[in-house]
């Protein structure tokens, strides 16, 4: 352990990293990206302030601790600042543990120009276990719900910086490269589980879990993984997933009264449903398309069931839902939801 120049605690031992042994016992690789510029702010029943990218940060590490078998990277994207209101500070923090110990703690840049996770790749290269054999590899991404489009606005640090599902897929990518997909991809924002987020997701992991409603904080509760090692059982990662998505629905149940919907898609599965309700955007309904001409305000969100073309015998293959309705308000009778969340035209933007 040692404290570099800058001053930033660094950990490093020269004689397990990225050694057999290491490479051996490491049978699950966890990446956490937690995006933290932005309004995270919120007050518990007491009335005092927290933020929820600072919670989820110190889950993460937690977790990481508690897991002896995984190799855990956790990306903490912040808000830019300034050392003496001159010169800028990196805005962005990187922890990695190994089988439960950690190994570095560093801050970095987080790229000032279009270009998504290319310093956080680089990072997970360079500290990455190299020689993995079955290793299970969870991805999870907390943060405000991700634009379709590709709209400017997400960094508030760099309100001119575009950000959409593309960019977070084309960093999916970057991070798997020609290795195998993610295991499970955990999508913890609001109004995930769109036919065309999922749809952009699907070549990047085995299983994905989002939710299709508004996620209360933005996050799901992330305690089932601590202890891979006791609560991934056999690797069955579905079983691992629903699992997850079950807790996360029932610690969401006991603190909100809002809508709670949690979906596990099975990519696979799902696919064939995505590929056959792609092709509708017309005048009354959209999913997100990049081409769309419909402003916010003139749509409402609504389960996909509830609209004719999307409306297939196919919709709910491949899907693990836990739903509850709002306990207020006029959906409070809705009993079930499909696990898919769309946009319904109100009034068409005149050209």
């Amino acid at each position: 352990m040692f404290f570099n120049s800058c001053g930033f605690l660094n950990y490093y031992n020269s004689n397990n990293e990225n050694s057999v042994d290491e490479a051996l016992t490491t049978k699950y690789s966890i990446v956490f990206v937690i995006h933290g510029d932005g309004d995270y702010l919120y007050h518990d029943s007491h009335g005092k302030k927290h933020t929820s990218d600072n919670e989820i940060l110190k889950k993460a590490k937690r977790i990481a601790k508690q897991n002896p078998e995984a190799e855990v990277f956790i990306f903490h994207q912040k808000p830019k600042k300034n050392r003496l209101f001159i010169f800028p500070i990196k805005d962005g923090e990187f922890f990695y543990y190994r089988n439960g110990k950690p190994i570095a703690n560093k801050l970095y840049w987080r790229g000032q120009e279009q270009r998504y996770y290319d310093n956080e790749v680089e990072l997970y290269e360079k500290y990455k276990v190299q020689a993995q054999h079955d290793v299970s590899k969870i991805f999870l991404y907390f943060g405000h719900e991700i634009p379709g489009n590709s709209l400017p606005g997400y960094d508030a640090s760099y309100p001119e910086r575009i950000f959409s599902i593309n960019n977070f897929a084309n960093g999916l990518n970057k991070f798997i490269q020609n290795s195998s997909k993610f295991d499970l991809i955990i999508l913890s924002t609001c109004y995930g589980g769109t036919p065309y987020t999922i749809g952009k997701l699907t070549s990047y992991a085995k299983l994905i879990i989002a939710s299709p409603e508004n996620l209360h904080l933005s996050h799901f509760d992330i305690l089932s993984l601590e202890r891979l090692d006791l609560n991934y059982l056999k690797k069955d990662t579905h079983a691992f997933a629903v699992k997850f998505a079950y807790n996360a629905f029932e610690r969401l149940s006991e603190s909100v009264n809002t809508a709670i919907s949690i979906a596990v898609y099975d990519a696979a599965i799902v696919n064939e449903y995505i590929s056959s309700v792609n092709k509708y955007n017309d005048s009354d309904i959209i999913s997100y398309e990049e081409n769309s001409t419909v402003t916010m305000s003139k749509t409402e969100r609504c389960d996909c069931f509830e609209i004719p073309n999307f409306r297939l015998p196919g919709i709910s293959n491949g899907v693990n839902v836990f739903y509850r309705s709002p306990l207020f308000g006029r959906a409070k009778n809705k009993i079930n939801h499909s696990g898919w969340e769309c946009l319904k035209i109100i009034e068409v933007k005149d050209n």
